[in-house]
């Protein structure tokens, strides 16, 4: 575990921000345990609040959205036209791929950083 962690705080130390904008866009790593692991690494402050801010942005918005749409289902559903739902899904699919494909880049991308 110990060369897995140097091998983190190695690439960490070369270019932090790009490292935690990859682990922030992917909902797989717990943000919890990452704040505590990039507290123990060489990542600087302002590196590590900008990037922070800039990774967690893509999902922020796609649950702001996802939330809008269940509000919108439930309290006015029935002035709603079919054009206005169609929208609808075709923006929650969208929200949904791009948050998954960006997820995916974003893995790849880490495990040819780190691994």
């Amino acid at each position: 575990m110990h060369a897995r962690f140097a091998t983190m705080d190695n690439a960490v130390a070369e270019e932090g921000w790009k490292i935690v904008v990859l682990t922030r866009l992917s909902p797989v790593f717990p943000f919890t345990l990452l704040n505590y692991a990039y507290g123990l690494t060489s990542v600087s402050l302002r590196d590590y609040v900008l990037a922070s801010w800039a990774g967690m942005m893509p999902g922020t918005v796609m649950y702001v959205y996802l939330g809008s749409l269940a509000r919108t289902g439930t309290t006015s559903a029935s002035s709603r036209t079919a054009a206005e739902w169609a929208l609808y899904g075709v923006g929650l699919v969208a929200t949904i791929g791009v948050t998954l494909l960006v997820t995916r880049i974003a893995r790849r991308a880490l495990a040819q950083r780190i691994g």
